[in-house]
């Protein structure tokens, strides 16, 4: 040991252990629960763990600004529906994807999960506007801060699940399913889990009102 070590010890030697580092609100570095909120930031499209204090200050969804909060909305559509033929028109390869509107690009994408995790897909705006047109009660997103997730049954019936939700709770999603991800359609696993993840949120959810 070299001596400078000798005297950090015993600098050391008589302090308190630190406590334990826990989640710290990443703009204003103040200690958070692990329940906690979260901002977009809409340039770079990332989510930011935040304090009540700071979460405050973006809550207006009409203000131009680079953050904004994530809301604690979730809504069903149990009358929604979408057949085969339209869901193919989309181009997403999958029965299931969340959309949400990005206002850097002021149009909706759409991502879907896979063993890579979310995947992004560019829509045919003309056949999604279609949909909003004959389902205008979900056309109610808060852009960049809340999704669309839609599940197609896998024989296509019109029977769909239709359900808004935050969109940190979208990725939460998808990066569970990543990690349960096994072979080239998901696995066993997934499918448990994507089962009670639409029965928990529904249970969660109040019913969307028509516009």
């Amino acid at each position: 040991m070299t001596s400078p070590f000798r005297v950090l010890q015993r600098i050391t030697a008589n302090r308190k252990p630190a406590e334990p580092a826990g989640e710290r609100c990443e703009m204003c570095a103040e200690a958070i629960a692990d329940e906690h909120q979260h901002v977009v930031n809409i340039e770079g499209r990332q989510l930011m763990c935040v304090c009540r204090g700071c979460y405050l200050l973006f809550i207006d969804q009409k203000a131009a600004l680079r953050y904004r909060a994530v809301p604690d909305r979730y809504l069903s559509f149990p009358n929604f529906t979408i057949g085969q033929g339209e869901w193919d028109a989309l181009e997403i390869p999958v029965g299931l994807a969340f959309f949400f509107r990005n206002s850097a690009l002021g149009r909706t994408v759409a991502f879907y999960p896979g063993p890579a995790g979310a995947t992004e897909s560019e829509l045919p705006l003309a056949e999604w506007r279609a949909i909003l047109e004959r389902h205008p009660e979900i056309d109610v997103l808060a852009d960049d801060v809340e999704a669309l997730l839609i599940r197609v049954p896998e024989r296509g019936t019109s029977n769909a699940a239709c359900l808004l939700l935050p969109i940190d709770a979208c990725y939460e999603f998808v990066g569970r399913m990543r990690m349960l991800w096994r072979g080239f359609d998901g696995g066993q696993d997934v499918r448990r889990y994507l089962d009670e993840f639409f029965i928990a949120m529904s249970e969660r959810a109040r019913p969307g009102g028509a516009r």
